[in-house]
């Protein structure tokens, strides 16, 4: 399999471009930036630039001044930047406001089932009883696996898992190994059944996440091992190779092709190294040329709940710039660079 072909230094000035754009974004205590700031810290991770940090560092500290604000399911994803915080500077104060999110999701969070986090957001328009969406695994179950490394606390970490596996129950389709969005546990179905790209990005990337967290001697790990190998396999066969890029419907060529589910996508499939070159090369490209000049990411859908069948889908904008496509295109850049520190 022919080796990943990239400038190292290309990718490093794309980053500072991306970066500084995001900087000129304005966010809340919430997912957009909290996927945002999760690819800012990413790109730290891969170049070592510590003014990346810095400027996480002073929104944080900025938005901290009065206290966490009401939490919520999706909300938690700030926890990641804060966890690379605390990592980095060992500041008490960093940690102490991840583990109130994670105490947050462990006794109030909304749950149904065998314990899955039921979708919410801060809001107090949308409520979504007992559905549980594919974005949880990043927004929760991930950010819990963190933190319960981190702070050796086996509840945080068994209850990432639960998320993990619980969202594989009821999302993994078995026929395709695509993820569904969402599920609703009153109706009993899939709701649109829609595979949905940003979605099975979210699922996967985490999934590969894990896999470097999760000890490879305990049952969990082949767990998330075989439903990520499945997927990935699935999901190679459907890249555009035109573009390089993933249809917002993964199986309906006729939806738009979307980037940020894209960037996802693509750097689940890094991490399986030489196996997947060919398809990661094609994203490499496409999702460069999709980086304008001044660093927004374009042909990121807007925000997306699950929609009544696909042609709403199809119809969701993707005409501005958003936090999730800033965020998980740097991550995927950072997992290019870190290619060539782990040639496989």
């Amino acid at each position: 399999m022919p080796a990943l072909q990239f400038n190292d230094d290309e990718i490093r000035e794309v980053i500072d471009r991306v970066v500084e754009r995001t900087f000129r974004m304005d966010f809340s205590w919430d997912w957009p930036g909290g996927v945002a700031f999760y690819g800012v810290c990413e790109a730290y991770a891969a170049t070592g630039k510590m003014e990346y940090l810095e400027r996480v560092k002073a929104w944080v500290d900025e938005n901290r001044e009065d206290g966490l604000p009401k939490l919520s399911v999706n909300g938690v994803s700030v926890g990641h930047s804060l966890l690379t915080l605390y990592e980095a500077t060992k500041e008490e104060r960093y940690i102490e406001s991840a583990q109130e999110m994670a105490e947050f999701l462990t006794h109030d969070a909304p749950r149904f089932g065998d314990g899955i986090f039921q979708h919410t957001v801060n809001s107090e328009t949308y409520n979504f009883p007992e559905q549980a969406w594919v974005d949880t695994m990043f927004m929760a179950g991930y950010f819990l696996l963190r933190i319960g490394k981190l702070l050796g606390r086996d509840d945080y970490f068994n209850d990432g898992l639960r998320q993990y596996h619980g969202h594989e129950n009821v999302l993994q389709d078995s026929r395709t190994n695509l993820y569904y969005h969402g599920w609703d546990n009153i109706a009993g179905n899939h709701m649109s059944g829609v595979h949905w790209a940003r979605g099975n990005s979210w699922a996967a990337l985490t999934m590969t996440r894990a896999l470097d967290i999760v000890p490879v001697d305990l049952p969990n790990f082949m767990v998330i091992e075989g439903s990520l190998r499945d997927q990935l396999s699935a999901l190679a066969r459907l890249q555009d190779e035109s573009s390089g890029l993933w249809h917002t419907i993964l199986d309906d060529p006729t939806s738009p092709l979307e980037t940020s589910g894209s960037a996802g996508i693509a750097a689940a499939l890094l991490s399986k190294g030489r196996l997947y070159n060919k398809i990661t090369q094609r994203s490499i490209d496409g999702i460069l040329a999709r980086i304008a000049e001044d660093g927004t990411v374009t042909g990121v859908s807007a925000g997306t709940a699950v929609m009544q069948n696909a042609d709403g889908y199809k119809g969701v904008p993707d005409k501005r710039i958003q936090g999730w496509g800033q965020g998980l295109t740097l991550a995927f850049l950072a997992d290019v660079l870190n290619v060539r520190n782990n040639p496989y």
